[in-house]
């Protein structure tokens, strides 16, 4: 039986950074929250980053959204973190595994999440990464792992065994829940709902899909498919007179 959008429990977060966008999808009440990151923040073109991130919480002050540090010195990140934190009761603080010199930031998720700040730990792809991640989040603020499935996908690297020890460790984590991260189409949605996940986070052209669920049945699809060829083929003039070669047999 097909899967419909109110089928799901999974929570869906928008992944992006272009305000327009975001206040646009806080409109559609299935949207549960936000995420962005530095990379989403160059393409959005922001440059001042607590302005922007000021501004924002005031347009979505009923959501979830995550603010990334930028620094990569761990005493920075720190007070970066701590200050993120004051920007709104409805924002995570996300913090990489690690930093660029592959130094682990455990410790510094930890001492957040004690002191009440809400992690979004993220950049998470192997299962050890999984199980500190979660050992440094327990007991703390609400916290969130997030673990990038969909680059681990497109890498040819199965990304079930993270996401499952994810998802179990944090089901017996009660202040943690898991993000099913660099999604890449609506199917991620479906999986990760099956999964156990808490929450994905997709781009918001895959969560627009998410309505058509249910909608259509594979005999549909077949339909659409060649009509569109039909009406394509007729659209750019191609011809192809075959009549001779016909004749000719």
């Amino acid at each position: 039986m097909s899967v419909t959008l109110k089928d799901l429990k999974v929570k869906l977060f928008t992944d992006g950074a272009d305000k327009a966008q975001i206040v646009e999808m806080a409109k559609q009440s299935f949207i549960a929250g936000f995420t962005t990151n530095p990379s989403l923040l160059r393409k959005a073109g922001v440059t001042d980053y607590a302005a922007y991130a000021r501004d924002l919480v005031a347009a979505v002050p009923d959501r979830h959204i995550s603010f990334e540090v930028i620094s990569d010195d761990i005493p920075e990140m720190r007070q970066q973190a701590r200050l993120i934190a004051t920007w709104g009761e409805n924002v995570h603080v996300k913090l990489p595994v690690c930093t660029t010199r592959g130094e682990a930031l455990y410790d510094l998720v930890r001492d957040l999440a004690q002191d009440g700040v809400k992690v979004n730990l993220t950049a998470i792809f192997s299962e050890p990464q999984v199980e500190a991640g979660v050992a440094a989040l327990a007991g703390g603020a609400p916290s969130i792992i997030s673990v990038f499935a969909g680059r681990l996908a497109d890498l040819g690297i199965p990304y079930e065994p993270a996401v499952t020890k994810a998802v179990t460790l944090a089901r017996a984590t009660p202040n943690v829940e898991v993000i099913w991260a660099s999604t890449r189409e609506v199917w991620n949605v479906i999986e990760a709902d099956r999964m156990g996940c808490h929450i994905i986070t997709a781009p918001a052209d895959v969560l627009k899909k998410l309505p058509a669920l249910g909608t259509k049945t594979a005999e549909d699809l077949a339909l659409d498919a060649v009509k569109a060829f039909r009406s394509d083929a007729l659209a750019a003039g191609i011809t192809l007179d075959a009549s001779g070669r016909a004749a000719a047999e």
